[in-house]
């Protein structure tokens, strides 16, 4: 077992090296990218997660709604993350008209406002079930 984790820690290394030659002629223009992301991360995602959560915490008290709600927030932050580098990038080339160029934020929009009616269904409908149910249950004698 001893002899497979060494061969491992070999191979993992030698790897880790190659990957680091070929990043080398690159190093900078990379160093503010693996620099940039944790710390825009740590000063400004991580605190507004934080705010957004205790926010939420106190505004919403069911914590089935919660749930859905914080779902929706998380959908809609994958959704933003993903669509950051299409809305950012220069043209990498003049138009295509072969190619079928999209509108990435009309497409981000229609996704946001797809998982956002989701949202405001499901709660409506449970918000409907609850007074169904605490309606039958005043009526018990």
């Amino acid at each position: 077992m001893r002899t497979v984790r060494r061969l491992l820690l070999v191979v993992g290394v030698a790897f880790t090296a190659y990957g680091g030659w070929l990043l080398l002629p690159q190093l900078g223009t990379t160093v503010p990218w693996l620099i940039g992301g944790p710390v825009l991360h740590d000063l400004l995602v991580a605190p507004l997660v934080g705010l957004v959560g205790l926010a939420l915490g106190r505004l919403v008290t069911n914590r089935a709604r919660r749930a859905w709600i914080t779902a929706g927030l998380l959908a809609s932050a994958t959704l933003l993350l993903i669509a950051v580098p299409l809305l950012w990038r220069p043209p990498s080339a003049p138009p295509n008209p072969g190619l079928p160029d999209r509108n990435y934020p009309l497409g981000l929009a229609v996704a946001l406002a797809v998982v956002w009616a989701a949202i405001v269904i499901v709660l409506v409908v449970a918000t409907a079930v609850d007074r169904r149910v605490t309606d039958r249950r005043r009526d018990r004698p």
